[in-house]
C-alpha cells in the first residue's frame, strides 16, 4: 500500500483542528450540516476498505448502515433503554452478525455478481424493516431526544448525544479514531494481505493465504463500521426509516467513495465534505441543483479519475522538498577515472 504523504498528513490535521473550533464561530445549521457529513464520511471510509483496498464493490452496504440504526431505535424506543454502554455493544454486534451472514454468501461470487448478491440481501433487508409493523413501517420512528444515548457513570452524565454540540464533538472524536483504526488495519499484515488480493488473487492465494477468510474478514469489518455510522445517524437525528437500507443510499455512498478517491481513506472524507457542501450551495442557487451535481460528478470522474483526493495528492507531492541527486557526482567520478 503506497505511503500517504506526510503534507496530506499535516493537511489532516489541520483540519481536524478547524472542525474542533468550528462551533465555536459556526453558524448552528452549518454546525449541524457538518455533524452530519462527518458521519456520512464514516459510512463512506467503511465502504472504502471494500472498494478501495479489498476489491469488492458492494452495492448493498447500506443493509449495515441500517441495522445499525434499527437497532439502536429497538432498545431506544421499544426496550427504552438510552445507556449507550449497553447500546453500542449490540448495535455492533447486530451489524457485524449481518455483516458475517451476507458476506460469508457474497464471497464466493466475484464481478458483477458480487455487485448484485449485495444488492439483492440489501434489498430483502429494506423490505423486512419496510414490511413488519414490528420495525414501524414504511413510515419510521422518531426516537425521543431525551431518550437518545447517553453515558452515564452513577448519577453523572458524561456524554448525551441528544446534546448537539455534544454530538458533534463525539462525531469528530469518532471519525479521527474510526480513520486512525482502518490505517493501522491497512498497515498489518493483514491489510497488506487484503491489498495483494485487490491485485492479484491467484498470486496471494498461491502464496498459501486463505483468499475466502481474508475477505470475509474485511467484509465484517467493514460492515461493522457501516453499523456504527448508522447508530451516529441514528442518534443525530432521532429519526430511522427503511431508507436508510435502500439501494439509493448504497448508491450516494459509493458515489462519495468514488468522487473522493478510492483506496485513501481521507478522499471519501474529502468526498463527503465536497458533495454534501456543494448540494447545499447549488440548491438554494437554483431548482436544477441535480443537473449541477449530475454535472460535477461526470467533470470529476472525466478528468480527476484518481478523485478529489488524486487532485490533493499531486499538490501535495509539489510541496515535498525534492531529494538531493546523490548518483551524479559518483557518475562524474566514475567517468573522471575512466578519462
Amino acid at each position: 500500500m503506497p505511503r500517504t504523504p506526510l503534507p496530506i498528513y499535516v493537511l489532516l490535521a489541520l483540519g481536524a483542528v478547524a472542525l474542533a473550533v468550528y462551533p465555536l464561530f459556526g453558524d448552528v445549521f452549518y454546525v449541524r450540516l457538518v455533524a452530519k457529513v462527518m458521519v456520512l464520511a464514516i459510512f463512506a471510509m467503511s465502504l472504502d476498505l471494500l472498494v478501495g483496498y479489498a476489491g469488492l464493490v458492494s452495492f448493498g452496504h447500506a443493509a449495515f448502515f441500517g441495522v445499525g440504526a434499527y437497532a439502536t431505535a429497538a432498545l431506544i424506543a421499544k426496550a427504552g433503554i438510552a445507556d449507550m454502554a449497553i447500546i453500542l455493544p449490540v448495535v455492533l454486534v447486530a451489524a457485524a452478525v449481518a455483516a458475517l451472514v451476507i458476506g460469508w454468501f457474497s464471497i464466493r461470487t466475484s464481478g458483477i455478481y458480487f455487485i448484485m448478491i449485495t444488492l439483492a440481501f440489501a434489498q430483502m433487508l429494506y423490505f423486512f424493516f419496510h414490511d413488519l409493523p414490528f420495525w414501524w413501517g414504511a413510515d419510521g420512528v422518531n426516537l425521543p431526544r431525551r431518550g437518545l444515548p447517553r453515558l452515564a457513570f452513577g448519577d453523572t452524565v458524561i456524554l448525551d448525544l441528544s446534546d448537539r454540540t455534544v454530538f458533534y464533538y463525539v462525531a469528530l472524536a469518532c471519525l479521527v479514531l474510526a480513520f486512525a483504526l482502518l490505517t493501522i488495519i491497512l498497515r498489518s499484515p493483514f491489510g497488506r494481505v487484503i491489498v495483494g488480493i485487490r491485485v492479484n488473487e491467484n498470486r496471494v492465494r498461491a502464496l498459501g493465504y486463505n483468499v475466502q477468510n481474508y475477505k470475509l474478514v474485511a467484509f465484517v469489518i467493514a460492515g461493522t463500521l457501516a453499523g456504527f455510522a448508522g447508530f451516529l445517524e441514528a442518534s443525530r437525528t432521532a429519526f430511522v426509516a427503511p431508507a436508510h437500507l435502500s439501494w439509493h443510499e448504497s448508491g450516494l455512498v459509493l458515489v462519495i467513495v468514488l468522487l473522493g478517491g478510492m483506496g485513501t481513506l481521507y478522499g471519501p472524507i474529502l468526498g463527503a465534505f465536497v458533495l454534501v457542501m456543494l448540494e447545499d450551495w447549488v440548491s438554494g442557487i437554483t431548482e436544477f441543483w441535480l443537473l449541477v451535481m449530475g454535472l460535477f460528478v461526470i467533470l470529476v470522474v472525466l478528468f480527476l479519475p484518481n478523485g478529489i483526493a488524486g487532485l490533493v495528492s499531486t499538490l501535495a507531492q509539489r510541496l515535498r522538498p525534492p531529494k538531493p541527486d546523490v548518483g551524479k557526482p559518483v557518475e562524474r567520478e566514475v567517468e573522471a577515472a575512466d578519462v
